[in-house]
């Protein structure tokens, strides 16, 4: 058994290398960089040494992270899903866009946006091959002061009826998703499918820490948006479905009660806001977007 005098000297062991390494970044030139790395250190450092990690466990891990690196490519960012299920993706994004007065909140970006997305007409339709439930989705942009913000960039992006993105298939095909513009008014509308819940890709390294966590990999039923206007600061967000029953367990911590809405279902036959005929049910909802003054810009 170990005495106190060796526990002692064992503790002084730890922290003199752990001191080592902070000071091999004194010299690093941009402060920035060697905060960040020192504090990395620093956090690393006691994570290893409050859980005791053996040999073998620090080897598992970089096994993993390995993994994680293998199967990451041009279409699925395995890094972004660990970042998300472990909160970090949705902690940094809680720090950097703090409440301003009634600005809309902002939530995860995922790893589904791709650039360049079709441009449609206000009024226009995002689902091209994404099939579902017709949705139809309304509101305003504005500035804090109520103002409306006419010429706002709204990017939109959703997964199909079966939970998955267009990049998830093989084909080539875009569907659910487009941008458009805000008008004089500061209005938009646009037509999409109605959200469904679907799992995060599970096959890979983030499913597998799910699986042995006992977390669920579901995401609740949402859709992407993310709007920019000048002077105005970058909003990345989802509206969601009241009423789905991942919203408690949303794998990746990005639900809002402020951006949970009612998606109210139509009848079959009922007149659609702008005279688009629909055969069968449909839905619609009113997002409300808010965007905050680009302080730093």
């Amino acid at each position: 058994m170990s005495t106190t005098s060796d526990d002692q000297a064992q503790t002084q062991r730890e922290q003199a290398l752990t001191d080592k390494v902070v000071a091999s970044f004194a010299n690093t030139p941009d402060d920035r960089l060697r905060e960040i790395l020192q504090a990395a250190t620093r956090h690393l450092h006691a994570f290893v040494r409050e859980v005791r990690l053996t040999e073998q466990e620090w080897e598992a891990g970089i096994a993993y992270l390995t993994a994680v690196g293998d199967i990451t490519d041009d279409k699925r960012q395995e890094f972004i899903l660990l970042s998300d299920t472990f909160g970090v993706s949705m902690q940094t994004i809680t720090m950097n866009n703090q409440a301003r007065g009634n600005a809309t909140e902002a939530t995860v970006f995922g790893p589904f946006f791709v650039q360049d997305s079709p441009e449609i007409d206000n009024g226009g339709d995002i689902s091209g091959a994404a099939t579902g439930m017709p949705c139809y989705v309304e509101g305003t942009v504005r500035g804090t002061d109520g103002q409306p913000v006419p010429g706002a960039r709204i990017e939109a992006w959703e997964a199909d009826d079966d939970g998955l993105y267009d990049v998830q298939y093989d084909d080539g095909r875009v569907g659910g998703r487009a941008h458009l513009f805000s008008d004089e008014r500061g209005e938009y509308r646009f037509w999409a499918v109605q959200p469904t819940p679907y799992p995060i890709p599970y096959d890979g390294p983030v499913g597998q820490l799910l699986a042995a966590a006992e977390r669920t990999p579901m995401r609740a039923s949402h859709l992407h948006f993310m709007v920019t206007a000048d002077g105005k600061r970058r909003l990345v967000t989802h509206i969601f479905v009241r009423g789905d029953s991942h919203l408690e367990t949303d794998s990746v911590f990005g639900v809002k009660d402020s951006l949970v809405l009612d998606f109210d279902e139509q009848p079959a036959g009922t007149p659609t806001p702008d005279g688009r005929p629909v055969d069968g049910p449909w839905s619609r909802v009113r997002f409300d977007i808010v965007l905050a003054d680009d302080l730093a810009g």
